[in-house]
């Protein structure tokens, strides 16, 4: 072998072991998918992962808007193949890790479900995900070199039993599905399909994505613009864009009539205030406060032979059960459309969705007053996003929905049992 041959060798092999995020396999996965279930206590969204040498389940709450996955370290986490990031390395400057200790890179665990955040190590683990051919489960595969931070205890507050973390799928590059596109060559993209009742699931790459029923329910998918809010929404720092999901709500109809609204508020100020986003963090969809009285008002007026009853906490507007009738999509009751770049694009929200039963008496819109100066005016909540797919198209700055799959007889629901 020449010199050159032996320098191009070398250079070859440095620039394989510093790479930030390599996978172990020789196997290269179609796609990969995290199973995703309620949690009845809190209605927040819990996965499950392996990390760490030797592999143990890791119990995450969904973060939509999240910018990493962060684990409690202070508590029984063991791992040989745990490693701190050096200041300056490439794991640290992917994480935008600014501060800086001991050699040692961190960062800001946050909780927003407590609204608490403190400071951690960015580290490096094995990480164990399982792949999909779109149908069935297949075989695992591991991510040797993971960039995760460590959180403590402290954080933990408001998270859902058993769980040490939370998982972010947002737009950072050491968010969840950046790290796995990284580290499988996937296509920059996931799904999200999520179940009142069963088993959903995230999907890391592309479709198909069939259901229990062996329906593909990416089938029907309308397509919107996913824009980026120039300021950081959980910081409110200038010149650090967002990682959370925003999309251009432009109007808001009720059985077919626009609400009145101010419709500055739909759109994104120069200090970041106003929009769209989408939240599975908020277990209902959170308006502006002028917003939500319009929609209650639009509401209640389409149906007037429905009687009110009390509103139950977090609600503001409820209605008498008996006088409200059921379908395969729930409720009978107003068709709540979120309109966005033309009038044929449109979010549609029908009564399974936009509805939440009280005991046996009371059935509630399922949205809550956010109060007058919300950071975002509309925070579309998970139960909004319930057996409907959404395809988050990282490349392409695209989110793809489906109408609610109740129509066509299918559900959030999939095959985690039987291996391909």
């Amino acid at each position: 072998m020449s010199v050159a041959q032996s320098f191009l060798l070398l250079c070859s092999l440095l620039m394989f072991s510093l790479s930030p995020i390599t996978a172990q396999t020789s196997f290269r996965p179609k796609a990969l998918v995290l199973r995703v279930a309620k949690d009845t206590a809190t209605l927040q969204y819990v996965t499950q992962i392996k990390q760490r040498t030797p592999l143990v389940p890791v119990k995450l709450t969904v973060h939509l808007g999240g910018n990493i996955l962060w684990v409690d370290c202070e508590k029984g986490y063991v791992s040989s193949t745990n490693k701190t990031a050096r200041c300056g390395s490439a794991q640290c400057n992917l994480a935008n890790a600014k501060a800086c200790g001991g050699g040692i890179c961190g960062a800001g665990p946050d909780n927003p479900i407590s609204n608490t955040g403190t400071h951690g190590d960015i580290r490096i683990d094995v990480l164990s995900i399982q792949s999909t051919d779109g149908r069935n489960p297949g075989r695992a595969v591991t991510v040797p070199n993971f960039i995760f931070l460590c959180g403590s205890e402290f954080v933990l507050q408001g998270l859902a039993s058993g769980v040490v973390g939370i998982v972010g799928l947002g737009r950072s590059k050491v968010a969840l599905p950046s790290q796995l596109a990284a580290a499988f060559s996937l296509k920059r993209k996931f799904a999200l399909c999520l179940s009142p009742f069963d088993d959903g699931a995230i999907v890391f790459g592309d479709g198909p994505y069939y259901d229990l029923n062996n329906f593909d329910v990416s089938k029907n998918l309308k397509y919107t613009p996913l824009f980026i809010n120039k300021v950081n929404t959980a910081s409110g720092f200038l010149g650090e864009p967002s990682v959370e999901y925003f999309i251009g709500v432009t109007s808001v109809h009720v059985n077919g009539k626009a609400v009145p609204l101010n419709k500055t508020l739909l759109s994104i100020d120069n200090e970041g205030v106003g929009g769209t986003k989408i939240s599975t963090v908020n277990p209902y969809t959170v308006l502006e406060t002028s917003i939500y009285k319009a929609l209650v008002q639009a509401f209640a007026s389409a149906m007037p032979k429905v009687a009110r009853v009390a509103p139950v906490a977090p609600f503001g507007a409820c209605f008498r059960l008996q006088d409200i009738g059921f379908t395969r999509i729930g409720p009978v009751v107003p068709q709540i459309d979120l309109v966005l770049q033309n009038k044929n694009v449109v979010w549609s929200i029908h009564g399974q969705n936009s509805m939440v039963q009280i005991g046996g008496d009371a059935l509630c819109l399922g949205f809550v007053d956010g109060g007058v100066n919300p950071r975002t005016s509309i925070v579309i909540g998970a139960r909004q996003l319930e057996n409907y797919l959404l395809q988050f198209d990282l490349a392409t700055s695209r989110l793809g929905f489906s109408d609610s799959l109740l129509f066509e007889r299918a559900t959030c629901t999939f095959n985690f049992t039987s291996i391909a």
